[in-house]
């Protein structure tokens, strides 16, 4: 077990380096950059540029601009925001409740409407409920999120009137029920693609496991399919989904982007937006490597968790 820990961990260092190079110099080829907002303004002079890109730090070659952003990262400093001067990291720390709120709440919806789904598709494999589940799941992974989230505004704000359109809470009334008013829209569009995709899996994992030999060990020992189904089939078909739900974080993340968009959320993917369109490059960057180092976490942590719950992975 430590060896493969120390392996993961090699991985995940080197994964994360190759991410911060191929970020930092797409980043930087862009056109435009950071000082090109200050360009339109004709009272600036050139002169006056320059003296920005060497305060900044831009009139520097790129390897030696990356080097000084990397180490001082390992140090804590992630930098500071172009456009206030504040610290990337409080910058960051701002915007962060509001999508960890975001994520969580669609992932509690996905993962508990899915894996229902999945299951009693795989129970009731060829029922006309095992059709309309992988049709309604072909629909929701044909469509784009935003475009469910538009719906969703027009029917359920614009129509009936029964949700907010957008923004987090309502302004002088930011109470714990305001707040949920205001996530139920958003979450459930973002958790809408996931639950199809936790349903498509949980069914083949649930199909699986019922054509193992200790399942039909305990038909022949006269137990009850429902008994079978809680004690011996959905633990053993949820262990695959431990996995799933760390490939999924980046789906998640960029789900959570266009939501936070459509719906004014408040969080790191308005932030991110906002930022790119400001040309923010270190705000950017740390949201980036923030994303990434999150995204490389989890996918860890389930492997670890998978190692522990299963001793024929943690054994090889």
């Amino acid at each position: 077990m430590p060896g493969f820990l120390l392996k993961r961990l090699l991985q995940s260092l080197v994964l994360l380096l190759i991410v911060s190079v191929i970020g930092f110099v797409v980043l930087n080829l862009l056109p435009g950059g950071p000082l090109a907002q200050f360009g339109l303004d004709s009272s600036i002079t050139q002169n006056d540029l320059d003296r920005l890109r060497e305060q900044l730090g831009l009139n520097r070659p790129l390897y030696v601009q990356y080097f000084d952003w990397a180490w001082r990262l390992l140090q804590g400093d992630w930098g500071h925001s172009f456009r206030d001067g504040a610290p990337v990291l409080e910058v960051i720390a701002r915007h962060l409740w509001a999508t960890f709120l975001l994520m969580g709440s669609s992932t509690i919806i996905a993962v508990s409407i899915g894996a229902w789904i999945g299951i009693r598709s795989a129970t009731h494999r060829g029922s006309t409920f095992d059709y309309a589940a992988t049709v309604g799941a072909m629909i929701a992974l044909s469509i784009p999120t935003f475009w469910f989230g538009l719906v969703g505004i027009y029917v359920f704000s614009l129509k009936l009137g029964w949700l907010p359109a957008g923004n987090m809470y309502t302004i002088g009334d930011e109470t714990v029920l305001d707040y949920l008013h205001h996530l139920i829209l958003p979450s459930i569009v973002l958790a809408l693609v996931h639950v199809a995709i936790w349903s498509r899996y949980m069914r083949s994992a649930t199909l699986d496991v019922m054509n193992q030999d200790f399942v039909k060990t305990a038909r022949a020992k006269g137990l009850s399919e429902r008994r079978i189904l809680m004690k011996h089939v959905v633990g053993n078909a949820l262990l695959p989904m431990v996995t799933l739900a760390g490939i999924q974080l980046p789906s998640v993340l960029t789900g959570a982007l266009v939501t936070e968009t459509v719906f004014t959320w408040p969080g790191m993917g308005r932030l991110f937006l906002d930022s790119l369109g400001y040309s923010d490059y270190p705000v950017v960057m740390g949201l980036l490597m923030f994303s990434a180092i999150l995204v490389i976490a989890s996918n860890l942590i389930a492997d670890i968790a998978v190692a522990l719950i299963d001793p024929r992975i943690r054994l090889a």
